[in-house]
């Protein structure tokens, strides 16, 4: 399938591994432009020269129509003005006008929400509601104006069921959620623009390592009792990849997803039992 998007640009944050680096290889193998964020500058690099190579394998392959996609890599902390300013004033990039914007941030640590402070609040807030809300602003209208646009935000399967540890997150991100709920459907529906949340549940990557160590911690079992009880609950009986994940993503972006908008997707591998 043609998702019909090659040639545009994509701003993917928090890109340098995990699951934003395999939402950017998706768009990339797509022949999407990519500028690519991330605070480690040295990891984000290394990703960069993973993604040249997975573009041009597409293009050797002749799956792309047109040239080898361009990667850009921003290392900067997106959570702050210059960081954003950085990532949309990028040589060679689009400004502010992209056409794909995947909005990705770590996780707030884990714990009990006896030991948050209001700073604690306030920086999960920035990093995982506020950031997001500002790249949205950037971009909406430009996309709006062009007729085409589409918004992922990646957020958690914890918006759908709050997980105990992840009191941080499970505010932050459903407040992030119910401003995509009214912005999605406010007058840039109707002008191709589409905003939705992907929701991960357990995927193989450093932030589950964390997780799986901090309920490790907690409940006095080992790191390996705790992958496997948690890989047995889930009904696919596995951890899920970032390469599945980000093929979701591409496809949220795609011209074949124009009538999905304010939509939170779940990719859990079956793990939430709820009929809605």
């Amino acid at each position: 399938m043609d998702f019909g998007i090659a040639g545009k640009w994509a701003l993917v944050c928090g890109a340098s591994k995990g699951l934003g680096l395999g939402c950017a290889e998706a768009l990339v193998r797509e022949g999407v432009n990519v500028v690519i964020n991330a605070r480690n500058g040295d990891a984000l690099n290394e990703a960069a020269t993973y993604l040249i190579a997975a573009g041009a394998d597409a293009t050797r392959a002749g799956g792309l129509k047109g040239p080898q996609p361009e990667v850009l890599a921003v290392a900067a902390d997106i959570t702050t003005p210059q960081g954003r300013s950085a990532a949309f004033g990028v040589a060679g990039g689009p400004g502010t006008a992209f056409d794909i914007v995947v909005t990705n941030a770590g996780g707030p640590p884990t714990g009990d929400f006896r030991d948050w402070d209001r700073d604690a609040w306030i920086r999960a807030v920035d990093a995982n509601m506020l950031t997001p809300i500002e790249l949205i602003k950037a971009t909406v209208d430009g996309m709006a104006e062009r007729g085409f646009g589409r918004i992922v935000n990646i957020t958690s399967s914890a918006v759908k069921a709050p997980i105990d540890i992840l009191g941080l997150s499970n505010g932050a991100r459903s407040g992030l959620t119910g401003f995509v709920a009214g912005a999605s459907r406010s007058g840039i529906a109707a002008r191709g623009v589409t905003i939705n949340n992907l929701l991960p549940g357990k995927f193989d990557t450093d932030r589950l390592a964390a997780t799986v160590q901090a309920a490790s911690s907690k409940s006095g079992k080992s790191v390996d009792d705790v992958r496997r009880s948690q890989q047995a609950a889930i009904p696919a009986g596995r951890y899920g990849t970032p390469q599945e994940f980000g093929a979701i993503c591409a496809f949220l972006c795609s011209v074949h997803a124009g009538y999905m908008t304010g939509q939170n997707v779940l990719a859990d591998g079956g793990a939430y039992p709820g009929t809605f």
